[in-house]
């Protein structure tokens, strides 16, 4: 994102909201998702939410002071309907809400469809690299981890600000985890979401091997490798972590976080992260332009 960096010392905090429009129907076998059918976890499964829910659910974001709105879709990446879906979600947001910066998460995405995207609206793209190159096969077999990176490249190349992250705790060593920190500080992202494993019964991946220390460190280490118009959001896995003491992450170097619920899991309601960050002195960004 083309934003200024919300660090500690302006003590603002950028607030996104997370909007799964078509969830639970991913084919691929990646082991740290309830979204893949092969794993039959309990989770609410549809197809194509509604443009009109969509926009009401985008318009209470905006309200509790969501600026980054991202538009998420199960499955390994896009395809013509998709593309065409998320384009038609796009505009009609921005023709009923001001000041929301949309994000699109859609998986694997060439550039044409990264393009168009952006003609329709379409401020930035998430894309995880999820683990170092070495560890990912053992999390996933049906795409490559060049593919996702290819993608982050696409992005980057039409002109859409890049949001790229992982996931830590999902038995990866320690130099996996440098390895993840190097990938995705190489292809300079405008934005970085930390996510932190959140187990799951149905999930391959039975337990998270993670402390707050060794989070705080990587949070610690990915602000050290960001420019200051960088936004590093601690993003899933945060309430289970970071529950109670979340001042930590702030002061490591994190200036954003996701407000409300992930995916396939409920985040705290919005009113208590709110609540939170008033009383540890933070103020709500307000823009996320200089």
């Amino acid at each position: 994102m083309q934003t200024q960096r919300r660090s500690i010392m302006s003590k603002e905090i950028f607030l996104c909201a997370i909007n799964n429009i078509l969830s639970g129907t991913c084919a691929e076998d990646c082991a740290f998702c309830t979204q893949s059918v092969r794993y039959h976890a309990n989770i609410e499964r549809y197809n194509y939410k509604p443009l009109e829910q969509i926009i009401k659910e985008a318009k209470l974001a905006k309200e509790v002071g969501a600026l980054g709105y991202c538009l998420v879709t199960a499955g390994k990446g896009l395809d013509d309907k998709k593309t065409e879906y998320i384009a038609k979600a796009t505009k009609a947001i921005k023709k009923e809400i001001d000041g929301l910066h949309l994000i699109g998460c859609n998986g694997i995405a060439n550039i044409e469809q990264l393009r168009y995207l952006k003609e329709s609206g379409i401020d930035s793209y998430n894309h995880n690299l999820e683990t170092s190159p070495s560890y990912y096969q053992k999390i996933c077999t049906t795409h490559s981890w060049e593919e996702r990176y290819e993608t982050c490249q696409n992005v980057k190349s039409v002109g859409l600000s890049l949001c790229t992250g992982g996931i830590f705790g999902m038995g990866e060593s320690h130099e996996d985890r440098a390895d993840l920190i190097a990938a995705i500080l190489s292809l300079q992202p405008d934005a970085v979401p930390l996510n932190f494993y959140h187990p799951n019964p149905a999930l391959p991946i039975k337990s998270r091997n993670i402390t707050q220390d060794e989070a705080v460190k990587i949070i610690s280490q990915m602000h050290k490798g960001l420019q200051e118009d960088n936004i590093l959001m601690v993003a899933g896995g945060r309430e289970l972590l970071f529950g109670g003491n979340e001042k930590i992450m702030f002061d490591a170097g994190a200036n954003a976080i996701v407000l409300g619920n992930y995916l396939t899991t409920q985040g705290d309601e919005p009113q208590r992260d709110i609540d939170m960050l008033d009383k540890l002195g933070f103020k709500i960004a307000s823009s996320c332009h200089d």
